[in-house]
């Protein structure tokens, strides 16, 4: 498997697998029972707004840790920029130094909210996921961004199964010539992007093809047409937090 090196010498893997309809518990003892060893999987988890009040952030982690039965997991991140994040990144620092968390990052933050992170961090943040498709290549976001070592890890990465992404040219030209489907060509492009991905699904086939991605390259011209499509994304990350972001999460149904 490709990975990445991301800004603290830690390698994240560059192709993942996302779940849902599994609650953290249920992550915790798939991963228990099987023959892979703990040390080979990367577990990435999230906390809500509810967690990033100071006091209430260390034990909400331990809780988190409970319920995955695992001393430590891979990559925590805060998964909305609202509320006491500056503080929330504080205890998750104390949580990294104390052997509980490996990495710790942001997710659906804007560069000008990474930036006041890193303005008080001990610890820079070491991922940022953010939406990121062909429709939406975050090629701003990463130049503002230049210059941190943050790796970008993508949520909706094949488009939130939009049947014109999949159907656009740029894509299954390239597809049709190494005998690969769109979605396969979406996810290459991510890696020669350097996004990690973790497509969501429940079919076997997906899933197979979902990694059958490190035997063709995109070239030059072909990147820079998929690079080339209208850019529009699918989900505006609000300044004020909307209704379902101050919503108390109930972490026990969390994958």
């Amino acid at each position: 498997m490709r990975s990445f090196t991301m800004n603290n010498g830690l390698a994240i893997p560059a192709l993942g697998y996302g779940v849902f309809q599994m609650s953290s518990a249920e992550v915790g003892r798939v991963v228990a029972g099987s023959p892979v060893v703990r040390e080979d999987f990367f577990v990435t988890t999230k906390l809500f707004p509810q967690s990033y009040p100071y006091a209430q952030c260390g034990p909400d982690i331990d809780a988190t840790l409970e319920r995955l039965g695992m001393d430590y997991v891979d990559l925590l991140l805060l998964h909305q920029p609202y509320g006491e994040y500056a503080a929330g990144w504080r205890a998750m620092e104390e949580a990294v130094e104390a052997g509980r968390v490996r990495s710790i990052g942001l997710s659906n933050f804007s560069a000008a909210k990474v930036r006041e992170i890193l303005d008080v961090a001990r610890i820079a943040p070491a991922v940022l996921q953010v939406e990121a498709h062909p429709y939406w290549n975050q090629h701003a976001l990463k130049a503002e961004l230049d210059g941190t070592g943050i790796v970008f890890e993508a949520w909706y990465p094949l488009g939130h199964g939009d049947r014109a992404l999949l159907a656009e040219p740029a894509l299954t030209e390239p597809a049709a010539r190494y005998g690969k489907t769109a979605a396969q060509v979406v996810l290459r492009w991510h890696l020669q992007e350097g996004n990690v991905t973790f497509p969501k699904t429940l079919n076997a086939q997906h899933m197979a093809d979902n990694i059958d991605i490190f035997d063709f390259a995109l070239t030059e011209e072909e990147m820079a047409r998929i690079n080339a499509l209208p850019q529009k994304p699918y989900y505006v990350v609000p300044d004020e937090p909307p209704a379902f972001a101050t919503r108390h999460m109930d972490y026990s149904q969390q994958a």
